[in-house]
């Protein structure tokens, strides 16, 4: 059964458990993090010596950062589903992957969010914020368009590129700002609000509890 450590409300968390729930994996879920503790204790800092969530062990094999978490448990699990057989469509799954690592997540959407939600208004940087929404809008809207005439972010079926994308987008369709219409991403939104495990792990929490 494969250990999974970090706590629930924690965005990179919730990549793995959603896709853990996706490949139908069994799976126990270790609380870690924040109040929870654990990431300085000398056995978690063995297991990842970043002191960070998630981590997961699966028999021998120990693994850290979530979006290769979330690669290996659909290489492993679901093959052929959540990890496209065709070398062509995982690259474009891993494509978006990445996307959502190093172009809208880090640091854009990261920084714009914890101002928002965790830095008291008068100390918030309304100039910064400003141009962090104007490059989310940016980055969104790219999204947006690519999303016109297919259902997720590798075509029309539901792959692990999704997983990361879905999770930023949740934290972005709730969090009280202006956000100008996407009709392509709300109905993305909707498709990924149908899916039982994304409810669970992710739209099914705070959009403030990361």
């Amino acid at each position: 059964m494969v250990r999974i450590w970090g706590r629930r409300a924690a965005l990179n968390v919730q990549k793995v458990l959603w896709c853990a729930d996706e490949a139908g994996i069994a799976y126990t879920q270790i609380d870690a993090g924040q109040h929870h503790g654990v990431v300085n204790e000398p056995r978690y800092r063995a297991l990842n010596p970043n002191g960070r969530i998630p981590t997961i062990e699966d028999g021998a094999l120990v693994l850290w950062e979530s979006n290769a978490i979330v690669r290996y448990l659909c290489a492993r699990y679901a093959m052929g589903t959540l990890c496209p057989k065709d070398l062509g469509a995982r690259a474009d799954a891993d494509r978006w992957m990445d996307w959502q690592a190093t172009t809208l997540f880090q640091p854009t959407f990261r920084t714009y969010y914890l101002t928002i939600t965790r830095t008291p208004t008068a100390e918030q940087d309304q100039a910064q914020l400003a141009g962090l929404h104007r490059n989310l809008v940016e980055m969104f809207s790219l999204l947006n368009a690519h999303l016109a005439g297919q259902a997720f972010v590798g075509g029309d079926t539901f792959t692990m590129g999704d997983i990361p994308v879905g999770t930023v987008i949740d934290k972005w369709m709730r969090i009280p700002v202006a956000r100008p219409p996407m009709t392509q991403l709300e109905a993305y939104y909707q498709r990924l609000n149908a899916r039982s495990a994304y409810r669970t792990h992710v739209s099914g929490f705070a959009y403030d509890a990361i």
